[in-house]
């Protein structure tokens, strides 16, 4: 059965770092996307990575944020430096290919 399982959300003060992942399972990856959702606020795109590495940001992330994949463990990442409050969210792993959602995984920023 396909899906995603994302992971490496938590609380991080202003200026901090995160790393999350997101683990497919029963399909390989293509093009993958990052999204989040703020409370009170629609679902936005964030981030894409191709099959062919062509990486795209939202303007809010750029700089600051990289998404990144390894094929051999089928899985994609979302590097966020230097994060902000207004980067809190729920970020959902996306498979763009197949249309499938992983979960979630909540980042908070705040001091």
């Amino acid at each position: 059965q396909a899906r995603l399982v994302e992971s490496g959300g938590g609380l991080v003060q202003p200026g901090g770092n995160l790393t999350l992942s997101c683990v497919a399972a029963g399909f390989s990856i293509e093009t993958m996307e990052w999204y989040r959702e703020a409370p009170g606020r629609e679902r936005e795109w964030v981030a894409r990575v191709t099959s062919r590495y062509t990486r795209t940001y939202r303007d809010s992330v750029k700089g600051r944020f990289t998404i990144f994949r390894n094929n051999a463990k089928n899985t994609v990442y979302l590097q966020m430096n230097n994060l902000k409050p207004e980067d809190s969210a729920v970020y959902y792993c996306h498979a763009a290919t197949n249309n499938y959602w992983g979960q979630g995984t909540r980042v908070t920023v705040s001091s």
